[in-house]
């Protein structure tokens, strides 16, 4: 009988033990995933990205075999208490978070201390969706068709006051950027959701408001408010009567928002991979795509590694945005 000196034999048990974790752990990653997956959505039910998050759910959750994907709202702080949460989250690949602009590329360079790193504490699965904004007013207050005729009545006014949905998100800094655009100084009016912004426009209080054509289309398709233009390079698919803003006069006024998935920095990469293939596979289908449409979106479905380069991209562009205003938040 051959004796393996003791080296030898601690070197093969080693050996073993690293075959056995590489069979397990590939095991357990082929089944993944075997429970159900939950989205952190950092904004109110009814709102474009829970509206986004629950249609991605529920294909990806008949891809899975209806195991559940369970759509989590955590509403507050323009999505940074989402955020926080999901940034802390076990890297398993059961808590992800829709991610979007405010969140991952304003946020850096519009708060003073950020509870979270978005790029050291996230890893980008995929984009999901764009979504242009539309300048929304009430007709009942603003005797205004397009954005010219806008502009000329602001100037008569006591100042241009325009609602936000919250410090720090697209549609407070696109409202600077288009008071840039027109010469004029905007006044943000921060309320702290979707409802309450539209309810200052209906109460006369701001004179208008960036909303995403996701939550402005049937608004506006049933009279209640009047969509003046959208901040797209084309017109949106969903309200295709309405010009774009370039289209009246303002070209270099353009600006879109995203949303997409995002797990936990250190999520396994072999999850990350079949999440991405997953979530690509459910919003480039057929049904997949027009349900998005339907919604007021464009399904765009990416690779980890350009969803990676649009938060990138788009930290530098909103970044510029931002120190043009000067803001800063705690």
């Amino acid at each position: 009988m051959t004796l393996f000196p003791s080296h030898r034999r601690a070197a093969l048990a080693v050996a073993a033990a690293f075959v056995a974790c590489a069979a397990l752990s590939a095991a357990a990653q082929g089944a993944y995933p075997d429970k159900p997956v939950r989205i952190i959505v950092g904004f109110p039910a009814g709102t474009g990205p829970d509206i986004v998050a629950r249609l991605l759910a529920q294909k990806l959750s008949e891809g899975w075999g209806n195991l559940g994907v369970v759509v989590d709202n955590k509403p507050g702080a323009g999505g940074l208490i989402a955020a926080s949460e999901a940034a802390r989250a076990a890297p398993d690949g059961y808590t992800l978070m829709l991610g979007e602009t405010g969140q991952l590329s304003i946020a850096p360079s519009s708060y003073n201390r950020l509870p979270y790193d978005p790029v050291k504490d996230f890893a980008p699965v995929s984009q999901v969706v764009t979504s242009d904004f539309v300048l929304l007013v009430n007709p009942q207050k603003v005797p205004a068709k397009n954005v010219r005729e806008f502009v000329d009545w602001s100037k008569q006014q006591k100042g241009l006051f325009m609602a936000t949905f919250g410090a720090g998100t697209p549609g407070h800094f696109g409202a600077y950027m288009f008071g840039d655009a027109i010469g004029q100084k905007p006044e943000p009016v921060h309320y702290r959701n979707t409802a309450d912004a539209l309810g200052g426009l209906y109460g006369g209080d701001v004179s208008g408001v960036f909303a995403t054509v996701g939550l402005a289309a049937s608004t506006v398709k049933a009279g209640k408010l009047v969509a003046l233009g959208s901040t797209g390079a084309t017109r949106s698919p969903s309200l295709p009567e309405v010009p774009t803003i370039k289209e009246q006069g303002y070209p270099n006024l353009a600006f879109t928002a995203w949303f997409g998935i995002v797990a936990p920095a250190k999520t396994p990469p072999e999850i990350v991979r079949k999440l991405n293939a997953d979530i690509v596979k459910a919003v480039q289908s057929t049904e997949g795509r027009q349900k998005m449409l339907d919604a007021g979106f464009r399904a765009t479905g990416t690779s980890a590694a350009e969803f990676a380069k649009v938060i990138a991209d788009d930290t530098q562009v909103w970044g510029k945005a931002v120190a043009a205003t000067g803001f800063k938040a705690d």
